[in-house]
């Protein structure tokens, strides 16, 4: 990995577990093991790395996604494989934590990252959702943007409640609450 990467891996980390202004680029530095002169060579400054590493921790999410979305199984199913994988839930989302960062939405080069990422989620869950209507697997009546509002929603409110309690037993009990509703909308068809 060059040095470049090693900052953008570094950043990305510490973002996730520090936040816009607990990531200074001494400790972005002192995490990656590259010089100084690295990080004023590839980069303009903290804003534009840590631009880089949401743009890293965002390619990052959507990869895991689409591999649960694009898997085989009926899109009911490739949702909940979603919804149910592994997560590192008490260090919450690389994406959505920065969407609680006063800094990251204040400033709209920082916050475009996060903001398009989410989008991407949400708009992706609505794709699936209405494959799933068109084949028969959701009730009537169902509003598959609704829907995948409220689903991208509880799981980012999930990680939320988790940290605040510092457990992953919310996380779950949210999760298992989605899936339930879910189940719901496909049992009525």
């Amino acid at each position: 990995m060059g040095a470049k990467d090693q900052l953008i891996e570094a950043a990305s980390q510490l973002l996730w577990e520090r936040g816009y202004v607990g990531t200074s680029p001494a400790a972005v530095l002192e995490r990656s093991g590259v010089g100084q002169g690295s990080l004023y060579h590839h980069f303009a400054g903290k804003s534009d790395l840590a631009i880089a590493a949401m743009e890293h921790n965002a390619e990052s999410l959507v990869a895991t996604a689409e591999a649960q979305f694009s898997g085989p199984g009926t899109a009911v199913e490739r949702i909940s494989r979603w919804l149910l994988r592994e997560r590192e839930v008490l260090r919450g989302c690389p994406i959505g934590s920065m969407a609680q960062d006063a800094d990251v939405v204040a400033a709209p080069e920082l916050r475009a990252p996060v903001e398009r990422t989410l989008a991407w989620l949400q708009g992706r869950v609505t794709q699936l959702l209405e494959e799933g209507e068109a084949a028969g697997e959701l009730a009537g009546g169902i509003k598959p943007a609704e829907l995948a509002a409220a689903l991208v929603a509880v799981l980012q409110g999930s990680y939320v409640l988790a940290r605040a309690a510092d457990s992953p037993d919310p996380f779950h009990r949210a999760i298992a609450g989605i899936m339930a509703l879910l189940a719901a909308a496909t049992a009525e068809r």
